[in-house]
């Protein structure tokens, strides 16, 4: 439900979504914006897009980065050493 995302959930998505439209550098955009770390920013990110309740709120954000996510881990995975592809 919407409902379960949090003020810092719906915060983390909404610079995700509007990061094409900032200058500098992500880290620093995270920092200023979300007060915390990059490490500690794409830790809680990669959490939020495997709730529901981020899905409903905005399936289009969501099902991209689940892509992006699922598509780099397959280029991992293809250069790990015994990868039979």
């Amino acid at each position: 439900m919407l409902g379960d995302l949090t003020e810092r959930d719906r915060a983390i998505l909404a610079l995700e979504t509007a990061w094409p439209r900032h200058g500098g550098a992500k880290e620093e955009v995270i920092r200023a914006q979300l007060g915390m770390s990059a490490a500690r920013y794409y830790q809680l990110l990669g959490r939020l897009i495997e709730s529901e309740a981020a899905l409903e709120y905005d399936p289009m954000l969501v099902g991209r980065l689940r892509r992006l996510r699922d598509s780099r881990a397959l280029r991992r995975s293809k250069r790990s050493p015994g990868f039979v592809g």
